[in-house]
């Protein structure tokens, strides 16, 4: 982890609120929004800007939520072993559990269970502008009102006696007109993320000659493209145009970066020597979030006695020593915290003991660019191995239910195994973020993994989703065979330089130290990602739940002396409720049912409305698009569904389609 240098870290809303009544000040509520679990995981967790009703606001680092934990008496988990243990790769052995969003569901819209729950957050940017007046100046300038507990969207602040545009800057006014995130940011490759320096900005470097707080204006103009501002000094009659710091040559004009973390209070030591990026408020390469995601699997031996030695020492914490030699009060601690009434005492003794041992010498934690994200699928791949035929096997502690379903003798002798996932949970953790690039498009340099806290964590953020699905595996033997013809094909040749131009391309950089056919999917990878985006397109039609609710998880990579060969996909839907899902997917993995389904998808998937355009569709020597033979018409899918944004699909792969590359098509369907 990078070091850091933090503020006080007293970022504390529900307290601040407290305080505030107490002193009699009734109407200056703390709530100001809501969010999903799932869009604050993927799209607006910390660090990122979140957009309310009248500002923005930012999560803040996870150092900040422990006030709001400190709220209940126990606080809840996330059982994932195989996660957890993934998780501790990345971010250090101290990590104990993994927990969900603070949250307590309300019996009503307006009763207030969990009102005292939610996520701390502070408003970013910081910089106002006044729609009355065009006034820019700090939140601190203007007025801020939240006086209805049950609409935290009426949150807003506003200029107080803004004089509107009719009058000087520096008349009197009584209107209250409404403010606005000035939209303006500083970021860089390194994930800092700064205030725009309107000052510095408009006096090119200097202060201002004729006062020493001036009044800054921000004027529009809507005729323009891009940044279309204007900053104007009101109190010198200085003025700049926001249009300077654009491109490569405004790149130059802007200041150095600071370093800086807003969700952490928190600056780089020594600065950073990345250089600064323009940024708007609302762009969407502001925030990558960083996030390994594992179905829950039944836990081996070793699993179980470490999950009771975490589970010893998140429940006891610091007063674990004293219940050395006294398990039979400890056991009456644990009582209602921990069920260890199935827990031999030399197997809870051992346990205590494994709790209390010292983590291992680890100076500095940084991301494991040797760990890949495929070795967290490789337990899922065994386990789903296992011999299952005829038999119905749950297991209670990862609430896996799987069932294996005959092949029947008219589905694509390609297809060597069949299970019906009747039950599954799906964890995902949240490890930090990136800005500029995403993850996996830049050069693994650990300083742009930005963390979400301060010092190492003790825990990981985490959701868990329960659903169903269906595995379906292909034969490996033809698998291999046909992957050897494909790689010396000259369409795949197209595929891997347009992969490497689109690297080439980034505009950011990040990704200049790469060797881009390191990053290259294997045929088999496309070969699986198409079918399942047929499948799961073809699913929506009979399953009673759309294309966008359904996802892939994708077993796709060549064998290594790590990890078996893999050629095998899982199309799943999840939901956040204790309910689950309602048996459309499994019902579909009946051998009939499956074998009308994928003679279907595989048809259909020889006709596009783009056709012939689609079906001929290849990279040039000099272009950079990561598909060939699929659009929205045919193959792609929603952003909810695609675990690789619609990258690498090609139906020339799957089935045979008229032309030069026929012969490439897995499945012969004619």
């Amino acid at each position: 982890m990078a070091d850091l240098v933090s503020g006080d870290h007293s970022l504390d809303p529900l307290g601040d609120a407290e305080a505030l009544k107490k002193a009699g000040i009734k109407k200056n509520y703390a709530k100001v929004g809501s969010g999903r679990p799932s869009t604050l995981l993927f799209t607006y967790g910390p660090g990122a800007i979140m957009d309310l009703p009248r500002f923005t606001v930012m999560p803040s680092g996870l150092d900040a939520w422990d006030r709001i934990w400190k709220r209940r008496d126990g606080v809840p988990y996330i059982h994932a072993p195989k996660l957890l243990a993934a998780v501790r790769r990345q971010l250090g052995q101290q990590v104990t559990e993994l927990r969900p969003f603070p949250h307590q569901p309300a019996e009503s819209s307006f009763s207030d269970e969990g009102r005292d729950l939610g996520l701390p957050a502070l408003v970013f940017p910081q910089w106002l502008r006044c729609t009355g007046c065009d006034r820019l100046a700090p939140l601190s300038t203007f007025a801020y009102s939240n006086t209805n507990p049950y609409k935290p969207d009426e949150a807003k602040f506003e200029h107080v006696g803004c004089p509107g545009r009719s009058r000087t800057a520096k008349g009197g006014g009584k209107k209250r007109s409404p403010c606005v995130p000035a939209r303006y940011l500083l970021a860089c490759e390194n994930g800092h993320l700064d205030e725009f320096p309107y000052l510095g900005w408009v006096h090119r470097g200097g202060t201002c000659s004729d006062a020493s707080t001036p009044m800054l204006k921000m004027t529009e103009n809507t005729l323009s493209r891009g940044a279309s501002a204007r900053i104007v000094c009101a109190s010198c009659g200085a003025s700049r145009g926001m249009n300077e710091a654009q491109g490569a040559a405004g790149k130059a004009k802007l200041p150095a970066c600071r370093g800086r973390h807003p969700h952490l209070d928190a600056f780089a030591v020594g600065g950073c020597d990345a250089p600064a990026h323009l940024m708007l408020v609302g762009a969407s390469n502001l925030w990558f979030p960083i996030t390994q995601s594992a179905i829950v699997m039944p836990m081996d031996d070793g699993e179980k006695k470490q999950n009771l030695a975490d589970r010893l020492k998140s429940v006891v914490g610091d007063d674990l020593p004293d219940y050395v030699g006294e398990l039979k009060f400890l056991r009456k601690y644990l009582k209602d915290r921990l069920d260890v009434t199935e827990i031999s005492d030399a197997d809870l003794a051992q346990a205590l003991t494994e709790a209390l041992s010292p983590l291992p010498a680890d100076p500095e934690v940084v991301p494991n660019t040797e760990w890949s994200a495929l070795d967290l699928m490789v337990p899922e791949w065994n386990h789903l191995q296992l011999g299952t035929a005829g038999a119905h096997h749950e297991d209670e502690a990862s609430g896996l239910v799987v069932t294996t379903r005959q092949l029947d003798p008219g589905l694509p002798k390609e297809f060597s195994r069949v299970l019906a996932v009747e039950k599954l949970r799906q964890a995902t953790a949240l490890l930090g973020f990136t800005r500029i690039d995403e993850w996996d498009r830049i050069d693994d340099v650990p300083t742009r993994q930005v963390p979400l806290t301060v010092n190492q964590p003790v825990w990981a953020l985490a959701t868990l989703n329960r659903g169903e699905g269906v595995f379906l595996q292909l034969d490996e033997k033809p698998v291999a065979a046909w992957e050897a013809t494909v790689e010396a094909s000259d369409l795949w040749a197209a595929h891997k330089q347009a992969h490497r131009n689109n690297y080439a391309n980034r505009l950011s950089g990040t990704a200049a130290n790469i060797d881009p056919d390191t990053r290259m999917p294997p045929p088999r990878y496309w070969l699986l990602h198409t079918l399942a985006h047929v499948l799961f397109r073809q699913m929506a039609l009979s399953s009673g739940y759309g294309a966008a609710s359904i996802s892939e998880r994708l077993y796709g990579w060549r064998g290594t002396e790590h990890r078996p060969p893999a050629a095998g996909l899982l199309l799943l839907t999840t939901s956040s409720d204790s309910d689950g899902t309602l048996g459309g997917l499994v019902q579909l993995s009946e051998p009939v049912r499956l074998r009308q389904l994928v003679t279907s998808a595989l048809r259909g998937a020889q006709r596009c409305s783009s056709d012939p355009l689609c079906s001929h569709r290849t990279p040039g020597p000099k272009e950079d698009f990561l598909h060939g033979a699929a659009c929205h018409a045919c193959a792609m899918a929603s952003e909810t569904s695609c675990e690789r944004s619609n990258r690498f699909l090609d139906r020339r792969l799957l089935i045979r389609l008229p032309g030069p590359h026929r012969h490439l098509g897995f499945f012969d369907v004619s």
